[in-house]
């Protein structure tokens, strides 16, 4: 019985039985694919349209410094960096660069200062998405990244911390900025948003140094977000803070009020008791 059954069974089994089975497998996943995912295809149509939109702004606004395709423009012989190549900078960079004003420059200088910002949030969005595709580089980051509104008190203390020893050299212990070497200056962070901090923590700005998620871990860019945000609601409780700039402004004040006044007081001194002999001869 189980001999005829094998034979019956061999003979009904047809050598295309295998590709018809493939072929019905492949139909179904593909019909369900397409009927439970329709909105994957419209955001790969609106990514490439936003990165063709990135291009012709690119093209228009920042290819004459940086190249029509990224790589950088150099004077000949070397001697001059008109822009440099923005191949692997990511899309975080040209929203951080673009986003404060620091971009397109007006003209050259020590260093890109904010401006008023020249594109929209959706054109920005746009150039930096084409910048991507250049080369890989840290995307723009998600709000919990750098969202404080739920912050510690512990959170905040280990931000301070971490930016008394990482940023303070440069920004200074309010975030207030300070002088750097070759008449270039680290920026004051009392008005940069909180995306912003976080994006120039890791892409490293002009002379910034990167800060990568293995040298500070994510939680630790936004405690020192949250650190930054405290210290500018904080009260000021000793009155003016001249600047949040230390010895410097407060020696300034010294001299040139405190010592003033004390050379104008004497000088009137002076002169108020040689009328007063005058008046006695």
């Amino acid at each position: 019985m189980r001999l005829l059954t094998s034979r019956l069974s061999a003979k009904r089994r047809s050598p295309f039985a295998g590709f018809v089975v493939l072929l019905l497998g492949l139909l179904v996943s593909g019909g369900a694919y397409a009927a439970f995912a329709p909105a994957s295809a419209d955001t790969s149509a609106s990514s490439q349209s936003a990165i063709e939109h990135g291009r012709q702004l690119f093209l228009v606004s920042c290819s004459s410094c940086h190249g029509q395709h990224g790589e950088g423009i150099v004077e000949q012989g070397g001697t001059t960096n008109y822009g440099p190549p923005l191949i692997g900078v990511g899309a975080a960079d040209v929203d951080f660069q673009v986003g404060t004003g620091r971009m397109p420059m007006a003209q050259p200088g020590q260093q890109a200062e904010p401006h008023p910002v020249t594109f929209t949030p959706q054109e920005i969005r746009d150039l930096a998405a084409y910048v991507a595709t250049l080369g890989p580089g840290p995307a723009i980051p998600a709000k919990s990244a750098y969202d404080t509104q739920n912050s510690t008190n512990e959170e905040i203390v280990k931000g301070g911390d971490f930016f008394r020893t990482n940023c303070t050299a440069c920004h200074n212990f309010a975030g207030a900025g300070g002088a750097l070497p070759e008449g270039k200056h680290a920026p004051a962070l009392t008005n940069t948003s909180n995306k912003h901090i976080f994006e120039a923590m890791i892409i490293g700005p002009q002379q910034m140094p990167v800060f990568s998620n293995q040298v500070i871990k994510p939680q630790e860019k936004r405690d020192i977000i949250a650190y930054l945000n405290s210290i500018r609601d904080m009260p000021k409780y000793g009155g003016s803070t001249l600047g949040s700039l230390g010895p410097v402004s407060e020696g300034l004040w010294a001299w040139v009020v405190g010592i003033g006044s004390l050379v104008c007081f004497a000088v009137w001194i002076a002169s108020h008791t040689a009328r007063s002999k005058k008046k006695g001869a």
